[in-house]
């Protein structure tokens, strides 16, 4: 398949607009990361994403729509604090989980009764939800498991002959993908970690909890309910391994065990006395920083042949909690503490 290679223009938005509405996916870019979007009414537009991207059908989607009014028919009720969170945070990097209407085919919710849906930020993916016509089930765009991609240039590298085109909409801005928070029962309850922090939602609904998958695996017999949830994701070929601990004890830990093949994936700043080569995703106190670098290091990495990175954890809370369970789950659940 040859791919086409799409800018923001006019007249790209119009051909990518056109393959969206005919059934085709198209990459597209979002605040988050790069999504792989087609007609999320259609199913076999959808089984698309999951043939390109090599996706377990039992892992979720989100929806993506351009106004409160197109998420109705999609849900077969609306909680009373979705449309607050609405009001406060979209369009943004929140996906709120609500019951699912008939108007999606399963397939779009791995079979669940439920419904991912966010409004992105990002102009482009705004547009063409508009000019499609079509509500957007949208993954990352990326090779199943892999690091998220957060340009198109990474977008091309797994999708390049997979699908029909990908918009080059610049580097996102976040990093990593949206909170998901869902809506169904007594209490919201965080799925995935993002930019949108548990107390931003509980100062809207009063309260909001956090999932233990968040930092845990999933049980053997636990469904994944939301993206992100499965048990290894977002990882890069390199093994990962999670070190918790002063930056003098992660370089001394480091150093003692380095072979070939290690690398040090480390806060901006901390790099003294390391005896591997490193790669650098922010400093310690900067969150926002980790999350919009924390992919393309993972990716990094992996280009300059690394077999293990030994990773500096971050903060387990605000928008900290969202790199580190990216992280977790790229090592597989991996840490170790030096403390």
């Amino acid at each position: 398949m040859n791919t086409l290679h799409l800018t923001d223009s006019p007249a790209d938005l119009a051909v990518a607009a056109r393959l969206l509405a005919d059934g085709e996916p198209v990459a597209i870019p979002t605040e988050t990361v790069y999504g792989l979007a087609a007609d999320a009414q259609n199913e076999q537009a959808v089984a698309k994403i999951f043939a390109a991207k090599g996706r377990p059908q039992d892992n979720p989607l989100i929806v993506h729509v351009a106004s409160w009014e197109q998420l109705l028919p999609l849900v077969a009720e609306v909680p009373p604090c979705a449309k607050a969170l609405a009001d406060a945070y979209w369009p943004g990097p929140l996906t709120m989980i609500f019951k699912r209407s008939e108007a999606i085919p399963a397939s779009v919710s791995g079979g669940l009764d439920t419904l991912a849906v966010r409004w992105p930020a990002h102009p482009v993916a705004q547009a063409l939800i508009r000019q499609s016509g079509r509500a957007l089930a949208a993954p990352s765009a990326n090779l199943s498991g892999s690091p998220s991609p957060t340009n198109a240039a990474r977008t091309a590298a797994d999708m390049d002959g997979r699908i029909p085109a990908i918009v080059d909409g610049g580097d996102c801005e976040v990093g990593v993908e949206s909170t998901v928070v869902t809506l169904v029962g007594d209490v919201p309850q965080i799925l995935r970690p993002g930019a949108v922090t548990a107390e931003q939602i509980a100062a809207v609904c009063g309260e909001c909890r956090i999932n233990q998958a968040v930092i845990q695996p999933l049980g053997s017999n636990e469904t994944a309910a939301s993206p992100g949830m499965k048990y290894k994701h977002y990882a890069p070929t390199a093994k990962v391994i999670l070190l918790n601990g002063t930056p003098k004890r992660i370089v001394d830990y480091i150093n003692a065990h380095a072979t070939d093949g290690v690398w040090a994936l480390a806060f901006d700043g901390e790099t003294d006395g390391l005896a591997v080569p490193h790669i650098t995703y922010g400093a310690r106190a900067d969150e926002a920083a980790q999350a919009h670098a924390v992919f393309e290091a993972l990716r990094q990495a992996d280009e300059r042949g690394a077999t293990v990175l030994y990773t500096s954890c971050p903060r387990a809370d605000g928008l900290g909690l969202a790199v580190y369970n990216r992280l977790l789950r790229a090592a597989a659940f991996e840490v170790i503490t030096l403390d």
